[in-house]
């Protein structure tokens, strides 16, 4: 066998519908656990200890059957129980790359389906994450865009993306276990199929959970949040949940952005530069990080590079350089390396860390921009193969 050939699992399982009826705990915000007790009688002193009861079970344990929290009392789980359920998306199929990549096929309310992937690293294991199903901005380089918005997922359903992850991870400790600090899901990216400030709430409800020192407790400044530019949204993305925030930036002129990321015909290029300005100090993070995919002859010139540094002066930033990652029917090729070792050389002696992204995770189709169901890309071929038919 192949030492470097890629592993891939695949998760057989059938179709069921959706439980009814039973409201789900994962993905309610404290004050929304804590109406939620009160509807069910939890007296109204009590009602502040059973949330944090139930939410270090939910997520710091990771305890999905009322049954097994013990500091509760026999008649308070069964009616937790009666009430209540604590259930994430259904993972589908996982994907290991030779790179180690983590590519997860994931089920959602109504047999919809997202992908998240896994990226671990030396110093970090970063989580690619979902905000929709789908996505409506049609960016003519990404994968991703070319598959329709469905709706969009459910506070529930973004975290419990990374309460999957966790679980596949082995990561929730084990009640008794001495403390261990050593996170192998330390950072979250809302880089995944979809816009998250198209679906600002539950995204931010989603993040605050995640954040929540009793849970899983990550840090604000571990999670990046990725837009095309909503600029509406962006001073609230600063001020309700105070993330790190990367932009998909592309191009240097609007005729080009116009064409590679269409939503730049509403807010433009000076528009979003004047609303990221402020963002580092609303949200006091450090910097905005600017994703620019390399595009041979279309967004990688010299020039192309001196006007990018002269856009952004006076932004805190670095200037993320992705190699186009190309997929099956893609209207681009990757610049070539040297053009792109040329690029990042006059961004870096202009003052910019511009560190060139290894692509990971292309053998299983995870690499940036690559996200799509792979249901998905299955029913498209199989509708081509019976168009084909009907033609013949």
């Amino acid at each position: 066998m192949d030492a470097t050939a890629p592993i891939t699992q695949d998760l057989v399982t059938i179709p069921r519908k959706a439980p009814e009826g039973l409201p789900n705990l994962v993905g309610l915000t404290r004050p929304a656990l804590r109406d939620a007790l009160l509807e069910i009688g939890v007296p109204e002193k009590q009602v502040k200890m059973r949330v944090n009861q139930l939410w270090q079970w939910v997520y710091h344990w990771g305890v999905r059957d009322f049954a097994e929290m013990t500091n509760l009392a026999k008649d308070f789980r069964a009616k937790l129980a009666e009430h209540f359920e604590i259930r994430l998306p259904e993972l589908v199929s996982k994907h290991v790359s030779a790179d180690g990549t983590r590519k997860y096929l994931v089920r959602i309310a109504g047999g919809h389906e997202v992908e998240v992937v896994y990226i671990p690293e030396a110093d970090r294991g970063t989580l690619c994450i979902s905000s929709q199903v789908g996505c409506t901005l049609t960016c003519s380089f990404c994968h991703t865009g070319t598959q329709k918005l469905v709706r969009n997922l459910t506070a529930g359903e973004i975290v419990g993306q990374i309460m999957l992850a966790r679980d596949d991870l082995g990561e929730w400790p084990l009640p008794g276990a001495p403390k261990n600090e050593t996170r192998l899901l330390s950072n979250i990216v809302l880089m995944g199929m979809g816009e998250p400030l198209y679906n600002f709430d539950n995204v931010r409800d989603a993040m605050k959970i995640a954040m929540d020192g009793e849970g899983i407790a990550l840090s604000r400044r571990r999670i990046t949040l990725s837009t095309s530019g909503v600029v509406p949204e962006i001073a609230r993305c600063a001020e309700e949940i105070g993330c790190l925030m990367a932009v998909s930036f592309h191009a240097t002129t609007d005729e080009v952005r116009d064409k590679l990321v269409p939503i730049n015909k509403r807010w433009n290029i000076e528009t979003l530069l004047t609303a990221l300005k402020e963002y580092p100090r609303l949200s006091n993070s450090e910097r905005i990080t600017f994703e620019y995919v390399m595009l041979k002859d279309v967004n990688d010139s010299d020039a192309d590079a001196r006007r990018l540094v002269k856009l952004i002066a006076g932004i805190p930033a670095k200037i993320n350089l992705i190699p186009f990652n190309e997929w099956p029917g893609a209207p681009y090729e990757r610049s070539d390396w040297s053009r792109i070792e040329a690029f990042a050389d006059i961004v870096y002696k202009a003052g910019y860390a511009s560190p060139i992204r290894t692509p990971r995770g292309e053998d299983i189709m995870a690499a940036c921009g690559q996200l799509k169901s792979a249901t998905e890309r299955a029913r498209k071929s199989r509708r081509e193969i019976e168009a084909e038919t009907r033609g013949g």
